[in-house]
């Protein structure tokens, strides 16, 4: 599948990755040949890519040891923060010519912060301060106490990552918190054309915790389907939430629809075909972020399919509620996988210190 088709069925190529080589090195991985060669156009970073680029890497060295003197918690927020912002420098153009709908790279609020609304506002309101540039998004876990930080920083008219998204009642508050902050800058006399959002919702966890239990109940007939069905159903969700009046009406004021962006989309089961949760999400106002094998693999063998998602909506239905008959509880699934992923960013977040307090000594 050639990438000019993947962003012509409507969805836009975001590499789940960076690292200081990727910005600098030349070879086929390396930013800029993704970006010119394998139509990638944005960036989404998290603690654990963090950790995994920074620890160990001789590249960091030497910024390390000129930070002498500071604490561990502010090197490693400048070694991230550079490392973004040089990124946003290499997608400029696409941020351009795109009007701000592509070209962007996220970076991640302190995930020990995601039970705190205020201290999870006060940091986003400050990484995009440090970064200071147009084409950065926050990221905000979809938290409780992560829907009203959303909604303040919309409202403040900073654009928006929303991850850690599993389930569809989780997503519909997302959407709403999202609404509300686009009213709240309206209100604020925000130029909305500016602020854009996404929502990433997790697609490969699901399979795997779901294909578990049905495997335990010896169900061979829903494996590897429910994720895909419930990112289908989130999609149903999305034309709805963004058909309705109230959003028309602050559409025709310059709004722009916070698009679903699919998350964890590398196949975790070998059984199953490796390009799966990106043939089966191609979609209009979609973003697929990827790592790089993922993509290596979607450009390679990838299958083009007309209306891969809008064709399934019923079928979606029908496979959600044959899970229900079995007994497996989707929503205890998808609490836990919530939970878990805050918890297993906060673990990276807390290593990735200590392995950089360890080089500073």
């Amino acid at each position: 599948m050639k990438h000019e088709e993947i962003l012509a069925a409507g969805t836009s190529i975001w590499l789940d990755d960076l690292s200081r080589s990727k910005l600098t090195g030349s070879d086929r991985h390396s930013l800029p040949h993704r970006i010119a060669h394998d139509g990638v156009r944005g960036v989404t970073t998290n603690p654990s890519i963090f950790g995994a680029a920074i620890t160990g890497a001789d590249e960091y060295a030497a910024d390390i040891a000129s930070l002498s003197g500071k604490s561990v918690d502010e090197v490693v927020r400048t070694l991230t923060t550079d490392d973004v912002r040089a990124a946003c420098d290499l997608f400029q153009d696409i941020y351009k010519s795109s009007k701000g709908v592509d070209g962007r790279v996220s970076i991640e609020v302190d995930p020990r912060l995601a039970h705190k609304t205020q201290e999870t506002i006060d940091e986003g309101v400050a990484l995009h301060a440090l970064v200071n540039r147009p084409n950065v998004m926050i990221k905000v876990p979809a938290t409780k106490a992560g829907l009203p930080a959303i909604t303040a920083l919309i409202g403040a008219g900073i654009s928006v990552n929303v991850t850690l998204i599993f389930s569809l009642d989780r997503y519909s508050e997302v959407i709403d918190a999202f609404i509300a902050g686009i009213t709240q800058a309206k209100a604020a006399g925000k130029d909305l054309s500016t602020i854009h959002s996404v929502a990433s919702f997790f697609i490969s966890r699901i399979d795997s915790a779901v294909d578990k239990e049905l495997k335990a109940l010896g169900n061979q007939d829903l494996l590897g389907k429910v994720a895909i069905a419930n990112a289908h159903r989130a999609y149903a969700l999305f034309l709805e939430k963004f058909d309705a009046p109230e959003w028309k009406a602050l559409e025709s004021s310059g709004a722009l629809v916070q698009r679903p962006l699919w998350a964890s989309t590398g196949v975790k089961d070998p059984a199953y075909p490796d390009t799966l949760y990106v043939d089966e999400l191609l979609a209009p106002h979609t973003v697929n972020t990827m790592p790089q094998s993922t993509l290596n693999a979607a450009l390679d063998h990838g299958v083009l399919k007309a209306d891969a998602v809008t064709a399934h909506m019923d079928e979606a239905v029908k496979t959600l509620t044959a899970l229900t008959q079995t007994g497996i509880s989707l929503d205890a699934i998808t609490d836990h996988l919530e939970a878990d992923g805050v918890k297993k960013f906060e673990e990276a977040w807390i290593s990735l210190l200590a392995d950089v307090a360890k080089v500073m000594k």
